[in-house]
């Protein structure tokens, strides 16, 4: 699933062929995706000028000229690619299609259909109930090692386990907090209750820099993910220890290389010796 820098990389890709432009026609494909498009869809967008694009932890918003706003979730395999009207036919899995006025075209693809689209007014965006018990944006300001303390304090699930736990902090998922827990020489199994405040201090700018980096990489692709203009992200070129289990640690000496562990059902890439 994409995490927080795919959906942001395809945020920033969108807003440069979107933003200020009219929707000339929107054609819905299907009935629904993971669930069914609001009644209306088509009707409901077509005309309408799209003002900015924001994205709340792994969730876009399209901001209309109307006060609503399109909230969309690319699910497992969700692409939202931009292309002309004048190039090739929709493709089988192109569920959505955007028609804008310079003859552009933004076509949301999602083979597997785990993906969604929703109406809401854009002023009362938080409050939906799909974003409105969603924790901190990491990369705000206001997430420090003080305020992650407040939200792990007294738990006793794995520090990876709480990461990924999106009321807790925003946008992260299995990838970068591996990643994050790694540089930060946390171990993924240590109950989140424990971590100290000078772990935090390491921790927090941590996350940040992983995701900022992945960001600037255009996100990670290892299955689905693709910019907007069809190409990759290559962040995982960068990657210390996620998919690379029994490869030599990048930062130490250790003789075991990099470990792997199943935690919730999804694997934990780590260094015993680095990660305490």
């Amino acid at each position: 699933m994409p995490e927080l820098p795919e959906v942001e990389t395809v945020r920033l890709g969108l807003e440069i062929a979107m933003a200020g432009r009219i929707l000339s026609k929107v054609a819905q494909r299907r009935p629904d995706l993971r669930r069914p498009f609001p009644p209306f869809f088509e009707e409901r967008l077509t005309g309408r000028r799209i003002g900015r694009l924001t994205r709340r932890a792994k969730y876009l918003a399209l901001h209309l000229d109307d006060g609503m706003a399109v909230l969309v979730h690319l699910g497992m395999s969700g692409r939202l690619l931009v292309g002309r009207q004048d190039g090739q036919a929709p493709g089988k899995h192109d569920h959505v299609i955007f028609d804008l006025d310079d003859g552009g075209r933004v076509s949301f693809n999602d083979a597997r259909r785990f993906g969604l689209m929703d109406l809401t007014e854009s002023a009362e965006l938080h409050l939906h109930p799909l974003l409105r018990d969603i924790g901190p944006e990491p990369l705000d300001e206001a997430f420090t090692a003080k305020a992650l303390a407040a939200r792990i304090a007294g738990k006793s699930s794995p520090i990876k386990i709480v990461l990924l736990d999106q009321t807790v902090v925003a946008g992260i998922g299995n990838i970068y907090a591996s990643e994050a827990l790694y540089r930060a020489g946390i171990a993924p199994v240590r109950e989140a209750g424990s971590i100290k405040p000078r772990e935090l201090d390491k921790l927090v700018p941590a996350i940040k820099d992983v995701l900022t980096e992945a960001i600037a990489a255009g996100g990670s692709s290892l299955r689905d993910h693709r910019r907007p203009d069809g190409e990759l992200g290559y962040f995982q070129h960068g990657f210390k220890v996620y998919d690379r289990e029994g490869e030599p640690c990048p930062d130490c000496t250790c003789r075991t290389g990099i470990e792997r562990l199943v935690q919730g059902g999804r694997s934990t890439f780590y260094c015993a010796k680095k990660q305490r």
